[in-house]
C-alpha cells in the first residue's frame, strides 16, 4: 500500500540533571535492542535532553534522520519542560513513556524516579495544551515498554496519515442521505484537506482516458483476480478499467500538497446510467490498495475507512448496517452454535465495494436495486459492475469518526465478528455479531444519530483506534458497554 505513511520512529531519552545521566542512556539503549529484538526498527537518538538547549538539538537529530514520531523516554525523572517541548517543536506524533525501577538492591544510585517524573510530565503536556500518546499504564521494563511502543506504530500511522490527506470527492451529497451532509469544518481542525468536484468533472475525466493503452493491462489483472468463476461480465472490464485509471490520474494529479488521498464519490442514480455500470468493483480494488472510495458521497464514511486502514495497514470496507437477521434463520444457522443473541447480530451489506480478498469468493455480478429502479427489472446492462459475495468469517471492527450537527467530532467503536453463516442473500454481505449489539444499536447509533454507513476494519483494532480518537480530541468515543453498565439514555427498568 503506498497510500499510507511508513513510520520511522526515534526515541529520544531525558535525564533530570540532578539525576545520573547514564541511567538514563543505559536504559534507552536497553529499550532500543528490546524493540530490534521484537522485530521493530527504530532510531536511537543519541542527545540525551537536560535542557531545553538539548531538546533542540535532540529534535533537529531526530528530523535529520527522518524520524516522522518519536518515543520519548524518561530514563529517569526528567526535565519537565524541555521533555515536554519536544512535543511542541516535533513535527509528529509522540509518546512518552517512562522507566520502572531494575533492582532491589540498586535503589540509591540506580534509582530514576521516572514514576514521579511521568506525573509532571503529564502535567506539563495539559499546561501547554500539547497532544501526546501516553499508553494505559506508561511506566516499564524495556521489554513492556517495547511492546507500547507496537502498539503506539499504527496510531502514529493514523495520525500521520490524516496531517497530509486530502479527501477528494465528486457530486453532491444525495438528498435522501442526510447523515452524509455532515459539517467538514472538523476536518480542517484536524488537519484533513478536502476538494469537492461535480460529477461532470468525473465523466470529462473518464471520456478523456477513452482509448488509453493502460486499459488492455489493467483487464488483464481485473480477470486474473476474479477468475473465471468471478468474471461474470468481460465486456464489462474495460470500461471498469478506464474508470479505475482515471481516478488514479486524479489523484496523482490532484493530490497537491498532500501526500496521501481518499474518494467519497456519488455513485447513483445518474452515475450506472451516464457511465455505462456501477463503480463498485473498481472501488473495491483501490480500497484494496489503502485507497478506499467511500459510496454515497460519504465523506466522514471515507475518513473513517482511511484511519482503519493505516490502523492496521489492510484493506477495510464501508457497509450499511443494514437488516436484522429472520428468526428462523437465526435458530437454524446460529442459535447453540455460537454464543449471540438475536439481538447481537446483524448483517452489514453494501452493493459491492468490499475488496475481493475479504470475501469468501466473489463475483462481478449486478446491482439489484438499481436494475429494478433504473432498468424496470430488465436484463441488467448499465446496472452490472458490483462485487458480490459473503464477507469472509473473522474478528472485525465496526467504528466511524463523525462530526455532528454543530461541528464536534463524535466516534463509535465496536469488536465483534464475522460469523461463519451463509447470507442467502445479495451484494457484498455478511452476518456480524457485536456483544450487545441490540443496546448499543439503540443507545448509541440510534440515540447519537449516526448514519447508517459504518467502517469495517477486519481484526480487533479497538485500542489503537480509541486512541486516534482521543488524540483527535474525540471527547464522545461510544463503544458496545457490556450488560449492567447502563448507557445514559438506557432506561433502568426497561
Amino acid at each position: 500500500m503506498n497510500n499510507i505513511p511508513e513510520v520511522k520512529l526515534g526515541v529520544i531519552a531525558v535525564s533530570r540533571d540532578c539525576f545520573v545521566i547514564s541511567l538514563s542512556e543505559r536504559r534507552r539503549k536497553a529499550l532500543t535492542e528490546a524493540c530490534t529484538a521484537k522485530g521493530l526498527a527504530v532510531c536511537e537518538i543519541k542527545t540525551t535532553v537536560e535542557n531545553e538547549t538539548d531538546m533542540i538539538r535532540a529534535v533537529d537529530e531526530a528530523e535529520a534522520a527522518g524520524c516522522n514520531a518519536l518515543v520519548v523516554f524518561l530514563g529517569n525523572f526528567g526535565p519537565e519542560t524541555p521533555e515536554t517541548l519536544i512535543a511542541s517543536r516535533f513535527r509528529g506524533p509522540v509518546m512518552y513513556a517512562a522507566a520502572a525501577e531494575e533492582h532491589g538492591d540498586d535503589l540509591i544510585n540506580g534509582r530514576g524516579d521516572a514514576y514521579c517524573g511521568m506525573l509532571n510530565c503529564s502535567y506539563n503536556i495539559g499546561l501547554r495544551r500539547l497532544k501526546a500518546v501516553i499508553p494505559e499504564y506508561p511506566v516499564g521494563t524495556a521489554e513492556e515498554i517495547a511492546d507500547m511502543v507496537l502498539d503506539f506504530v499504527p496510531v502514529a500511522r493514523a495520525l500521520i496519515g490524516l496531517s497530509s490527506l486530502k479527501i477528494i470527492t465528486f457530486g453532491p451529497r444525495p438528498q435522501d442521505f442526510f447523515a452524509c451532509n455532515a459539517p467538514i469544518k472538523p476536518l480542517y481542525d484536524i488537519g484533513v484537506e478536502i476538494q469537492e468536484n461535480s460529477e461532470l468533472d468525473l465523466l470529462v475525466a473518464y471520456r478523456a482516458h477513452a482509448g488509453d493503452p493502460r486499459i488492455d493491462g489493467v483487464v488483464q489483472e481485473m480477470a486474473a483476480e476474479l477468475g473465471a468463476a468471478g468474471n461474470q461480465y468481460p465486456d464489462l472490464l474495460p470500461r471498469m478499467a478506464q474508470f479505475e485509471l482515471t481516478l488514479l490520474d486524479w489523484a496523482e494529479q490532484n493530490k497537491g500538497a498532500r501526500d496521501y488521498v481518499v474518494f467519497a464519490d456519488k455513485c447513483w442514480p445518474a452515475f450506472p446510467k451516464e457511465f455505462g455500470f456501477e463503480p463498485c468493483y473498481v472501488n473495491s480494488r483501490l480500497a484494496s490498495r489503502g485507497i478506499p472510495v467511500a459510496c454515497e458521497v460519504d465523506i466522514y464514511g471515507a475518513l473513517s475507512e482511511y484511519i482503519g486502514t493505516c490502523v492496521t495497514g489492510e484493506p477495510v470496507t464501508l457497509l450499511d448496517i443494514n437488516n436484522s437477521v429472520p428468526a428462523d434463520m437465526y435458530e437454524s444457522d446460529i442459535k447453540g452454535k455460537y454464543n449471540y443473541t438475536i439481538r447481537d447480530v446483524f448483517m452489514g451489506f453494501h452493493c459491492g465495494n468490499t475488496p475481493f480478498c475479504r470475501l469468501k469468493s466473489g463475483a462481478v455480478k449486478f446491482q439489484l436495486i438499481q436494475n429494478r429502479l433504473l432498468e424496470d427489472g430488465q436484463t441488467p446492462d448499465f446496472t452490472r459492475g458490483t462485487l458480490e459475495g459473503d464477507i469472509a468469517p473473522g474478528n472485525i471492527t465496526f467504528f466511524r469518526l463523525q462530526s455532528a450537527a454543530d461541528a464536534t467530532l463524535h466516534a463509535y467503536i465496536a469488536q465483534g465478528e464475522v460469523l461463519p453463516v451463509a447470507t442467502r442473500s445479495f451484494g457484498g454481505i455478511g452476518i456480524f455479531a457485536i456483544p450487545e449489539m441490540g443496546r448499543f444499536y439503540r443507545h448509541v447509533l440510534i440515540s447519537k444519530r449516526y448514519p447508517h454507513h459504518g467502517a469495517v476494519a477486519f481484526g480487533s483494532a479497538g485500542k489503537a483506534l480509541y486512541t486516534v480518537f482521543r488524540y483527535l480530541g474525540v471527547e464522545d468515543i461510544a463503544f458496545n458497554q457490556p450488560a449492567g453498565m447502563l448507557y445514559k439514555d438506557e432506561n433502568p427498568f426497561a
